[in-house]
């Protein structure tokens, strides 16, 4: 049975391959495809804070995510526990920071809850690089994909941020005045 593709999908596919392969040149459908079905996903607000905490309170810290997704000394109970929770915080800290630059910390020398753009940055490309090694059996062929987006993610965000400008409304600019 096929599942039914998001309302949205063929849009935002349209908006990441403008800004991917048109602006980028950045000619990889699969990171092009997954871009823009993570956008799918995270348009509802509920996927973005997945992640739960042992009271089953969505986790919105990212140090919070990172801690949970250690099988050996956080709460992931297994690896493919840590895989998918790694999964998630490489998502969350793309769109974060491609679609939403503005809710990172700006602010240098002091520890607040949001994080910093070069936390994202470190969490999302960790993130996918161990995901890329988890290599074998039934992730064996997504595994390249994850290398990519670790590999290219400054890229991804940036490509995400031409995005964002594509959905941002603009003021409309009125006529100059007639000389």
């Amino acid at each position: 049975m096929q599942s039914q593709a998001h309302p949205l999908e063929a849009f935002f596919q349209q908006a990441v391959r403008n800004s991917y392969e048109g602006a980028l040149g950045l000619r990889d459908p699969d990171v092009t495809n997954y871009v823009a079905r993570l956008l799918c996903e995270f348009s509802a607000t509920d996927k973005l804070y997945k992640l739960r905490d042992a009271d089953g309170h969505p986790i919105e810290q990212l140090e919070t995510m990172l801690n949970a997704a250690d099988p050996i000394h956080g709460a992931a109970p297994s690896f493919d526990a840590e895989r998918a929770m790694r999964k998630h915080i490489g998502d969350y800290a793309l769109f974060v920071a491609g679609m939403y630059p503005h809710a990172v910390e700006s602010r240098s020398g002091r520890r607040h809850a949001r994080p910093s753009m070069g936390e994202l940055v470190h969490a999302g490309k960790e993130s996918y690089y161990i995901v890329s090694q988890f290599n074998l059996f039934e992730y064996e062929q997504e595994a390249p994909l994850f290398a990519r987006l670790s590999d290219w993610f400054e890229r991804c965000i940036l490509g995400l941020s031409l995005v964002r400008e594509q959905l941002t409304p603009r003021r409309p600019m009125l006529p100059p005045p007639v000389q």
